[in-house]
Formats: structure tokens, C-alpha cells, sequence
């Protein structure tokens, strides 16, 4: 899950991505995260900022793509 943007402003990007293995979406998530914005600069402006999420659940495979 990835959510731009900071407080009110904040919002969730509709693009979900599925991996079959946690550490391979904590590694993109990580990556993304420093791409996008971190909110330890205070240079990176409110609606720039990034937050992702991995969060596990069980899809059929044969519906969903996974990575």
C-alpha cells in the first residue's frame, strides 16, 4: 500500500503491487520510499512525502498478478 501526501492532504495510490515473498516488497517499498521522499528532510514538501506499507494477504494467484 502507498499513500502520498501528509494530513489531510494525504491520499492512497490505487496501484497495488503483490509479491510472493515479504522481504521482495519490503525492498521495493524501501526504495520507494527514498525515491519519493522521506520525512526526515524538511525540504521535501507536504504533498511529496511517502509512506508504504507490506502488508500480507492471501490472493489466488491465477486472479492477481504477483511478482
Amino acid at each position: 500500500m502507498m499513500f502520498l501526501g501528509a494530513g489531510e492532504e494525504r491520499r492512497q495510490v490505487d496501484t497495488y503491487m503483490r509479491f510472493y515473498d515479504l522481504k521482495e516488497c519490503l525492498y521495493y517499498a524501501e526504495n520507494l520510499a527514498k525515491r519519493y521522499g522521506n520525512h526526515d528532510y524538511n525540504f521535501v514538501m507536504s504533498q511529496d512525502r511517502v509512506i508504504l506499507y507490506c502488508v500480507p494477504e492471501e490472493v489466488n494467484p491465477e486472479l492477481v498478478r504477483v511478482y
